[in-house]
């Protein structure tokens, strides 16, 4: 079943994009709920037009979230947690953390477009996450948790 996406769609697509997925899939899941229709000719035809349309928007959005990438690639961060005996946190430093910790930095980036590489961060250490900005800028941004000191 051929469908276009009206949103974007974890580990399927992004919106206005054409997917083909099963039907039941398409008919049970994706349809209704609002998340895609049907990609008859004439939807294909509208869709391409509202592409072309888009494109010179797109190139702007695409340039900002590149000025916004080498911003991030130049941050430092460091998390701070609570730690035990050796490098085993209390709790664990997901990407909430990450949002508020470049919410310091001067920069708001929704937690849905961050994912921690490998879930959430359980010892002291180096890590990544990668940060989506769009659809075709994904920036892979590094940051230590670090132990708090003890009193």
């Amino acid at each position: 079943m051929e469908l276009i996406l009206r949103q974007d769609v974890e580990n399927l697509g992004f919106k206005d994009d054409l997917v083909t997925v099963k039907n039941g899939y398409g008919r049970n899941f994706l349809i209704p709920h609002g998340f895609a229709t049907l990609a008859t000719s004439s939807a294909k035809k509208v869709l391409a037009e509202n592409l072309k349309q888009k494109a010179y928007k797109e190139e702007k959005l695409v340039n900002e979230a590149n000025e916004i990438a080498k911003a991030l690639l130049d941050l430092e961060i460091k998390i701070t947690a609570k730690t035990g005996t050796g490098t085993k946190l209390f709790g664990s430093v997901n990407n909430m953390d990450i949002v508020e910790a470049l919410k310091k930095e001067g920069h708001t980036i929704e937690k849905k477009f961050i994912k921690v590489i490998g879930g959430s961060v359980k010892r002291t250490g180096r890590y990544e996450a990668k940060v989506r900005l769009h659809r075709s800028v994904v920036v892979d941004l590094p940051f230590d948790v670090i132990a708090e000191a003890k009193k």
